[in-house]
């Protein structure tokens, strides 16, 4: 595997590596563990990040005239990316739910 199909593969890698650690931090959350939680949001925003520089590789490649094909496979990697995102602040706001009402 290599070009491109292996960069929407490392999208999906490092995505499937964000949302793993926000569904720990909710579970964390949830049992009060609130600085465990905080370390895996900032763990998947990190994985997030690594995502979003594979991306922005993809997208220059497009502006710099590469021969560019829009596949089922970039498309997955991008609705996975995306609706992580959406994971990741749904996650801070039920966090910050949980310490406001925290025993």
């Amino acid at each position: 595997m290599e070009g491109m199909e292996l960069l929407n593969f490392q999208i999906i890698s490092n995505v499937g590596d964000a949302k793993s650690y926000l569904h720990q931090a909710l579970k964390a959350s949830r049992e009060e563990k609130f600085s465990e939680a905080e370390e895996l949001i900032k763990n998947a925003e990190d994985s997030l990040g690594k995502a979003h520089e594979i991306h922005m590789d993809i997208l220059q490649k497009e502006t710099q005239g590469d021969d560019f094909k829009i596949t089922l496979l970039l498309m997955h990697a991008e609705d996975q990316m995306m609706t992580t995102e959406l994971l990741r602040d749904v996650t801070q706001e039920m966090l910050l739910t949980h310490k406001k009402y925290s025993k």
